[in-house]
């Protein structure tokens, strides 16, 4: 256990969001998805669903604010004009941890070829279909340093 650091995030999980560089990626997807086929580096989350984790794995992660778009959902059948109820769970909680950055939905190929292209993949027992999510990784800038 560590002060400030939650619980669902164990040390496989902080080890590859630390080893991460900026613009990798980093999918989160639920019980359903072929995680152990599709992942270059797979961390289990097994026994959480998607939303707590994504939240804490956001206390700790910045989202890039370089590029436009840095976070991705999966799409209702492919859809992505459709969203159920955990995808405003998800948009949420991104709206807590990344004011401003936008949850931006793809539709379903391009989605599965995102998250196989992604530097891990984090598997929750999410029940939920459809609970996938990308987060972009962004930069912690220096502090200010003030001249003599």
């Amino acid at each position: 256990m560590l002060i400030g650091i939650s619980a669902l995030l164990g040390p496989e999980l902080l080890a590859t969001l630390r080893a991460m560089g900026h613009g990798d990626e980093i999918a989160l997807v639920d019980g359903n998805y072929p995680a152990e086929e599709h992942a270059h580096r797979l961390v289990r989350a097994d026994g959480h669903h998607l939303v707590p984790v994504l939240d804490a794995i956001l206390s700790v992660l910045p989202v890039d604010d370089v590029v436009p778009e840095a976070l991705f959902r999966a799409s209702v059948k492919g859809d992505p004009l459709l969203a159920d109820p955990v995808h405003r769970e998800m948009e949420a909680i991104c709206a807590k941890r990344a004011p401003g950055r936008k949850v931006v939905a793809l539709a379903g190929d391009d989605f599965y070829a995102r998250v196989k292209a992604a530097h891990a993949i984090v598997a929750t027992s999410e029940p939920r279909l459809y609970a996938n999510i990308i987060i972009r990784k962004g930069v912690i800038y220096p502090p200010e340093t003030k001249t003599p």
